[in-house]
């Protein structure tokens, strides 16, 4: 496979070392591939520098904000430079929480019932009526709109505690969802050109699958492939991926993360531009199905395309 491959990873938000981590990763497959590849760093060049390189395909490794929100996307698509992942409308869509869910539920997908409040009309009644009018019961997650990786995200066990961790998020994040807390077991779609490559279970030895969990080695999550569900409810996980991957107008990879309570699934969010790190769960549940690391990179590059 010869083709020019400009990787993007880095980039300013917070997960920018999970960036860095997935796009080396993904170097290294492509020079395998017999790709000739150069690395662009949002943090060290301007995006509108991107215009350099149209004879190129765009590897988009970045992640969290400026990365998966659109932005990085609509100059990809300004400058009419293929690229792999979803594109701009499926990027913004799905990194916006209060959105996607909202989608989900217009397309009866099972999603955590919710509601979401901003710094300016914050106020403890408020907090307390809206929870009362949800009839959340404790524990209850509270988490900011659009970051990824779990960052920011809080499982609060009292009011007190809710009252202090929702002012703090309001005071980094303006605006917030917070969340009814499903218990179960949590579980995770890998979707791949439309097709779903199967479901993972993790058994975090954390509260839950947080950051921490999902990027470092000593947190010791356990990984369960496939997820240990009856085949019935496994052959429906995947289903709810595939058709979450096709309303939301995705391309190329995405994973989908639920909480299997009661025999119901009910769909998180949906991550546009999943890790590709050692630690990451799509590459793992790839190699269940016989596609190597290579392999899957090279899938991925082959659905570049530009949206317009």
């Amino acid at each position: 496979m010869k083709k020019k491959i400009l990787v993007v990873m880095g980039g300013t938000s917070k997960e920018r070392e999970i960036s860095k981590k997935s796009g080396y990763a993904c170097i290294k497959a492509l020079k395998e591939l017999g790709c000739k590849v150069k690395i662009f760093d949002p943090y060290k060049k301007k995006l509108n520098k991107i215009i350099n390189y149209k004879n190129h395909i765009i590897f988009n490794a970045l992640h969290g904000k400026g990365g998966e929100d659109g932005i990085a996307q609509s100059y990809f698509e300004f400058f009419n430079i293929p690229y792999t992942h979803s594109g701009i409308i499926s990027s913004i869509n799905a990194m916006d929480k209060l959105i996607s869910k909202k989608i989900f539920s217009n397309n009866k997908i099972l999603t955590p019932k919710y509601f979401d409040i901003s710094q300016n009309e914050y106020n403890d009644i408020f907090l307390l009526q809206s929870i009362k009018k949800k009839h959340f019961k404790f524990p209850i997650v509270a988490k900011p709109i659009n970051e990824g990786s779990s960052i920011g995200v809080k499982i609060i066990k009292n009011f007190k505690v809710l009252k202090f961790e929702v002012k703090n998020l309001l005071k980094k994040y303006q605006h917030i969802i917070i969340e009814e807390f499903i218990p179960g077991q949590e579980i995770q779609v890998a979707v791949l050109n439309n097709k779903a490559l199967g479901a993972i279970e993790l058994k975090p030895k954390r509260k839950f699958y947080d950051y921490k969990a999902k990027y470092n080695k000593s947190a010791k999550t356990q990984h369960i492939m496939p997820a240990d569900i009856d085949k019935k409810s496994y052959l429906e996980v995947c289903k709810i991926a595939e058709r979450v991957h096709k309303i939301m107008k995705c391309r190329g990879v995405t994973r989908s993360d639920f909480k299997y309570h009661n025999g119901k699934f009910f769909i998180l969010e949906l991550n546009t531009q999943p890790g590709m790190t050692n630690l990451s769960l799509v590459p793992e549940i790839a190699r269940y199905k016989k596609i190597s690391f290579k392999k899957l990179v090279k899938n991925i590059v082959l659905d570049a395309d530009v949206n317009k």
